[in-house]
């Protein structure tokens, strides 16, 4: 009977030395957690993207389903990597934030390319072009944009439709969305809203009259993908699926379908064409 106790530490001994190996089993399933989940993402194979709801024909909500020229897009290219795309809307004033903090995997919105932008986030490559356009109420004098001092300019709050109407020393009214830009022109409360041009357009269309573009002027820089800083797997992977889907006529069918008319500038090659590389100063 003196070996039981004995025995009894040896059994605990044995239990404990099991589940020590169990732990450091567990502890050691990051490798296994990495293959299972390669990009980085919120929820493996599923790649969750910050977008907009109001900004048709290139990012909006349609019968509860978020769709547009950009979201199609990525939707085709996502699924070349077998990733599932889930939407969320925010407004753009907030969304590289939110992408630079996780919140979302990537940010979708005919996202400008800026140097300032790349401090807080990281691009892939350029996949489309786009023009500002000057929305003005029917019957307004306005033609140009060099006729806006002193005139009250609504833009969209960290647009590079509001870099440039600062840059112009305009002193722009800036509110959080699409719509209420186009509420400030329909109730008279602005002279000028400096828009994406494809976005101005379709809303004058949709204004039953009440809202022109007077101007359009070709963007300085390409739209692209918002990543999180670092996530390069992500954004390597979707520059690839990016060329698959240029390369296989989706890149082309989607401007038909979104842009019908438009015309590409000759000096504009989308994909790889277009790259990108993160700012080796962001961190700083």
């Amino acid at each position: 009977m003196r070996f039981l106790p004995a025995l009894t530490r040896a059994a605990a001994i044995g239990v404990v030395a099991v589940l020590g190996a169990t732990a450091l089993t567990a502890c050691g399933s990051g490798s296994a957690g990495s293959t299972d989940n390669p990009y980085n993402l919120l929820q493996p194979g599923v790649l969750r993207a910050g977008t907009l709801s109001d900004a048709p024909p290139n990012v909006y909500l349609k019968d509860g389903k978020f769709t547009g020229f950009d979201n199609d897009l990525l939707v085709a290219a996502a699924d070349k990597i077998g990733l599932k795309v889930e939407f969320v809307g925010t407004d753009f004033s907030a969304l590289l934030a939110q992408v630079g903090n996780r919140k979302f995997d990537i940010g979708s919105s005919s996202i400008t390319i800026t140097e300032a932008r790349k401090k807080t986030v990281d691009f892939g490559n350029g996949y489309d072009f786009g023009y500002f356009g000057l929305d003005v109420p029917a019957g307004s004098s306005l033609s140009s944009f060099d006729e806006l001092p002193g005139k009250r300019v609504v833009v969209v709050q960290g647009t590079v439709q509001d870099d440039y109407a600062t840059g112009k020393g305009l002193d722009p009214v800036r509110v959080p969305d699409y719509n209420g830009a186009l509420n400030q022109l329909k109730a008279g409360t602005a002279d000028a809203w400096i828009a994406p041009a494809e976005i101005g357009e379709k809303s004058a269309a949709d204004s039953g009259g009440k809202i022109t573009v007077a101007a359009k002027l070709l963007s300085p820089a390409p739209t692209a993908y918002a990543f999180a800083k670092g996530n390069d797997a992500l954004r390597e992977a979707l520059d690839k699926a990016l060329d698959e889907v240029i390369a296989d006529g989706t890149w082309t069918r989607l401007q038909e379908q979104y842009y019908p008319g438009r015309p590409i500038p000759a000096d504009f090659t989308p994909g790889s064409g277009n790259q990108v590389a993160p700012s080796a100063s962001a961190a700083s």
